[in-house]
């Protein structure tokens, strides 16, 4: 069972700060994946770095604009190319002219990457493209990226030394699990992201949805284990004779919003890939057996 940390006050209209070096604007674009909308994240003074500026909402940017005042804006960070997250750059970067700094274009996988969320941004074109271990800087802070694939191949996350924090885009988020769409979500690649992430030694985790996480370790191995014994549900379906996807959602997710049983289905099928790529399970047609 994972601990979700479901108090949290967006204050909405305020860029409120939450620690010596971060700052957070929550944009009002709440839905059933979003929770109470996408965190904008300033880190520093004066020169500042934004992670994250959201949807394609000129109100957001303006009041984001309205809160730095005078501060200038050295660098535009984005940790994934979800509509929620990344099309509020290019908005952005037309006021202040500063970069677009981070991850890779979304991947381009075909007709059957259904959008389940808030769909992907395929105008996203960063100024410079970040790989793992790769440093922005600007006057007391810097950010490391940390490439976290599961999510969208393409999810970075950004670690802030100077306060031991790390801004954990949608890989880790407090409120919830992460929904992993195959084709360019991958199981397999997710849950190996969030053991990278158990390894070090982050203090907290600023996700874009949500609180703020003050005991990383206990909460990544939390939602290690939900995966796996999801895994190990999805085989009992299996055994059980429930072989079609929606029949496994059907019995899995039977007390979670309806709402929310699309993208159920698609983490799922990510299980049922993994399954198969490990030599467990065998796809015929729609249906799935244990090997």
């Amino acid at each position: 069972m994972v601990d979700f940390i479901r108090d949290f006050d967006p204050a909405y209209g305020s860029l409120a700060r939450i620690s010596p070096l971060v700052r957070r604007l929550v944009a009002p674009n709440r839905s059933p994946f979003t929770a109470w909308g996408t965190g904008t994240y300033v880190v520093g003074h004066g020169a500042v770095a934004v992670i994250d500026p959201g949807p394609h909402d000129a109100a957001h940017i303006d009041t984001l604009l309205a809160g730095l005042g005078d501060e200038r804006v050295s660098h535009i960070v984005v940790t994934h190319t979800h509509l929620d997250h990344s099309p509020g750059a290019r908005l952005l970067q037309a006021h202040t002219a500063a970069p677009i700094v981070g991850c890779a274009p979304h991947a381009r996988t075909g007709p059957n990457d259904e959008p389940v969320e808030e769909g992907g941004d395929f105008d996203h074109q960063p100024d410079t493209l970040l790989h793992d271990g790769d440093v922005v800087r600007g006057e007391g802070w810097s950010l490391s990226a940390v490439h976290t694939p599961g999510h969208t191949s393409n999810h970075l996350c950004y670690a802030l030394a100077e306060e031991r924090a790390l801004f954990s885009g949608d890989h880790v988020m407090g409120w919830s699990t992460t929904v992993v769409s195959p084709p360019d979500g991958d199981m397999a690649h997710y849950i190996a992201s969030l053991r990278k992430l158990l390894a070090r030694s982050d203090q907290t985790l600023y996700p874009t949805h949500g609180a703020p996480i003050t005991a990383p370790g206990p909460f990544i191995e939390q939602l290690i284990a939900h995966r796996l014994e999801r895994e190990e549900q999805i085989l009992a379906c299996l055994r059980d004779g429930l072989v079609v996807i929606p029949d496994i959602v059907a019995r899995l997710y039977a007390d979670v919003d309806a709402r929310l049983h699309r993208a159920a289905a698609r983490s799922v099928e990510a299980h049922l890939v993994a399954l198969e790529r490990s030599g467990r399970v065998v796809r015929r047609a729609h249906a799935y057996q244990l090997v």
